[in-house]
């Protein structure tokens, strides 16, 4: 396969650089329309209890309050003022009158005590924004831009789910932009000083984009199919820049190093495309495979990362594979126009210090390798304390409007019911059964009270009902509401939703439980039972596809564990940064549980990314091994060969994701610093020492495969070696 592609390249380079470009400009604008047809959210399983609870709530009940807004008056002023009346009542009476907008409540209405602050400057109006996630998003936008702001000493700021979704929003586009101000001039400039010439390192970045530029073409088009989450236009950027350049760089410096060995263009570009493409072909296969268990986990959130980061790999395997070979061979020497003064130094590809390491490495494997493992197993130790969430206005910085509002409910406000348990019933419920359930409930541990439409209830006694108790009752199904006085999305808040769903319900009746801390019970479940799945295909296709590549049984089990070792280093560290605290003043984030369903992307991007190198890097080994190589020779001098490439390629790769480190979002940020500290760790730590070492300890049998397997590879393992190409003569 390809043999044919080297070949068409060569015959017909001018046609295939035509539709190429024709394909990047349509990909462009097709393109261009992804980012209105994105959706935030999407962290909730859909069929779990808490979706379905709220989706009962949304039907039949006018949905929870996800819109908050603070009147406040001026600094001594008090509600009653003239101004900040008028302000409040118009407010009011303008969601009432938007079509979009159900259950307004306001303090205004019947000077309702827990609608006003402590202090008597500030009072809330609730509401809840209709429609599916991209509806309230957009609805939710021009209730704040319309409603919101100072004015006659009076100010009034959006808080609430809604607000925070859409200030989140907000931000990733803000910190989208920067990070690409960041990563792309620095990463021309790296590519520039490693390669020494300006033509040479615009193609890696020509490649880098156009993979960017096709994923979101892919985005619009499913975006217009299926949910997809905006976040994912974060890891389209990076990795698109990343592999794009990675794969082209490989391909560059292969071509570069025929060339300097004397060889025809023709035969450069066949050698280069046999041998280095061959490696990226499953080197994409196996960033695929750990993509692809992101598809088996329900929230649309996670299967949109699989969506993005499949599509850049298609797109930069495919743009490396047909469009860089024509490209290679019309511009045959030219690929070393524009020198600097270091270019002589620049071109060659052979990294005699990574030989010299790797020999070090394996003539005291035991010496050298001890203390990076026990680095590496010292950063993963705070995996043993990791605890994980879900997004909140904790993730904004605490300027953001909507982390104000939330900040000022729970410091000036009595009692803040927003984090209220939800129960639905799924059928109508007589008054008697659903006193005893409610009373049954109000004695649970940690609950302060109990609304249900037939009264309010605290420690099992019958209290005042509330304002609002006759809208928690409906023919056919009834809400009650389980405040609490435990911190949200604590061990306790927790166990009390797994308490309230162990009660009996009401008899001849199901209940459904919902609110914020059911919805993490159940994002922790969701993702927690697929997990050992989506690890087990990600183990079982990598092996598999390594099997395929070297021939070998043990080299796959090698690398899967010595990757795993890095991977837990990197998620060990985040958790010691972003969930015990350190670096937070640095960094200006809040600490917090890891996000769950990052924290599984950054498995999967990590690991495919980890094998990425291992295969660039085993693939020389193989080449000096098949070709009569001792062990010793085969790792020193594939290392030699393929040091500074993997160096390099880390290296502009992790800037791509630690531009996102300066993300406002601190799941982003997270995820930033993670992914770019793994990718470092992996390609210095795990391919300079612990892939030598094992190697060494292994010897001969790091090759071993049954004789039946071994058949099998012969038959089935992609194994293109190219003829030798013919040096140019002296003289010519």
């Amino acid at each position: 396969m390809l043999t044919r592609i080297t070949e068409l390249a060569l015959r017909r380079a001018k046609l295939l650089l035509i539709l190429g470009t024709l394909a990047v400009v349509a990909m462009g604008v097709l393109g261009a329309g992804a980012f209105g047809k994105l959706k935030g959210g999407g962290f909730d399983d859909p069929d779990a209890p808490s979706s379905r609870a709220q989706k009962i709530i949304d039907e039949k009940f006018g949905g929870e309050h996800d819109l908050v807004f603070l009147v406040r008056a001026e600094e001594g002023g008090r509600l009653d003022a003239p101004a900040v009346r008028e302000r409040g009542q118009s407010l009011t009476a303008d969601l009432r009158k938007d079509p979009d907008v159900s259950g307004v409540v306001s303090y205004w209405d019947a000077r309702n005590p827990a609608l006003r602050s402590q202090r008597g400057d500030k009072a809330l109006v609730l509401a809840h924004v209709k429609g599916d996630e991209s509806e309230r998003a957009d609805r939710t936008t021009a209730l704040v831009d319309r409603l919101t702001g100072e004015r006659d000493g009076v100010s009034v700021r959006a808080g609430g789910a809604a607000a925070v979704q859409h200030d989140v929003t907000a931000q990733v586009g803000k910190d989208l932009a920067v990070a690409e101000s960041i990563a792309v001039p620095l990463t021309l400039l790296l590519l520039v000083l490693v390669f020494g010439s300006l033509v040479a390192a615009l193609l890696p970045l020509a490649i880098g984009l156009i993979a960017v530029a096709g994923t979101f073409a892919e985005l619009s088009v499913l975006g217009s199919l299926t949910d997809v989450s905006v976040f994912s236009i974060n890891l389209t950027t990076a990795l698109g820049l990343g592999l794009g350049i990675d794969y082209a760089l490989l391909l560059v410096s292969r071509f570069r190093e025929q060339l300097a060995a004397g060889f025809e263009v023709p035969d450069a570009v066949r050698h280069t495309v046999a041998t280095a493409g061959r490696t990226i072909v499953f080197s994409a296969a196996t960033v695929v495979a750990a993509l692809a268990a992101l598809l088996i986990f329900p929230p649309y959130f996670l299967r949109s990362f699989a969506y993005a980061g499949i599509g850049v790999v298609i797109v930069a395997v495919l743009s490396a594979l047909f469009v860089m070979p024509p490209l290679l061979a019309v511009l045959g020497h030219r690929v070393n126009k524009g020198r600097l003064p270091w270019a002589a130094w620049a071109r060659g590809s052979d990294a005699p210090l990574w030989g010299r390491l790797a020999g070090a490495v394996m003539r005291r494997p035991a010496l050298t390798a001890l203390p990076v493992l026990a680095a590496l197993l010292l950063l993963a130790s705070p995996l043993l304390g990791v605890s994980f969430g879900t997004p909140d206005e904790r993730v904004l910085p605490e300027d953001a409007a909507s982390r104000s509002v939330a900040t000022q409910l729970d410091r000036d406000f009595a009692q803040d019911d927003s984090g209220a348990v939800q129960i639905v019933t799924t059928g109508p419920v007589a008054a008697a059964p659903l006193r005893a359930y409610a009373q049954e409930l109000s004695r649970l541990p940690g609950v302060a009270r109990v609304d249900t439409s037939a009264g309010s209830y605290r420690d099992g006694t019958p209290g005042h009902p509330g304002p609002t108790a006759a809208a928690l009752g409906r023919p056919d199904a009834q809400r009650l509401t389980v405040v609490t006085e435990l911190e949200a999305k604590s061990d306790r808040a927790q166990d009390l939703v797994r308490a309230i769903r162990a009660t009996d319900p009401p008899a001849g009746s199901r209940v459904l439980v919902g609110g914020e801390d059911a919805r993490l019970v159940d994002a922790k479940h969701t993702i927690g039972v697929r997990l050992p799945v989506a690890a087990g295909l990600i183990a079982v296709t990598t092996f598999v596809l390594l099997f395929l590549f070297t021939g070998s049984v043990v080299q796959p089990l090698r690398a899967l564990l010595l990757n795993s070792i890095s991977l837990a280093a990197a998620v060990g560290a985040m958790v010691w940064i972003f969930q015990d605290g350190h670096l937070s003043a640095l960094l200006g984030f809040t600490p917090q549980p890891l996000d769950t369903s990052m924290t599984v992307l950054l498995f999967c991007v990590v690991f495919g990314l980890s094998m990425d190198y291992e295969v660039f890097v085993t693939s020389r080994m193989k080449e000096l091994h098949d070709a009569g190589a001792g062990q010793r020779e085969a790792v020193t001098q594939g290392l030699a060969r393929t040091g500074r490439i993997v160096t390099m390629a880390a290296g502009l790769l992790s800037v791509s994701f630690f531009a996102f480190g300066t993300s406002d979002i601190s799941f982003l940020m997270l995820f930033g610093l993670g992914s770019g500290l793994a990718i470092v760790i992996d390609a210095v730590l795990v391919r300079g020492v612990l892939v030598p070492a094992a190697m060494r300890l292994l010897g001969s049998t790091a090759w071993y495969a049954p004789p039946r397997l071994r058949a099998l590879h012969d038959r089935a393992g992609l194994s293109e070696t190219p003829a030798e190409p013919q040096r140019v003569p002296a003289g010519v």
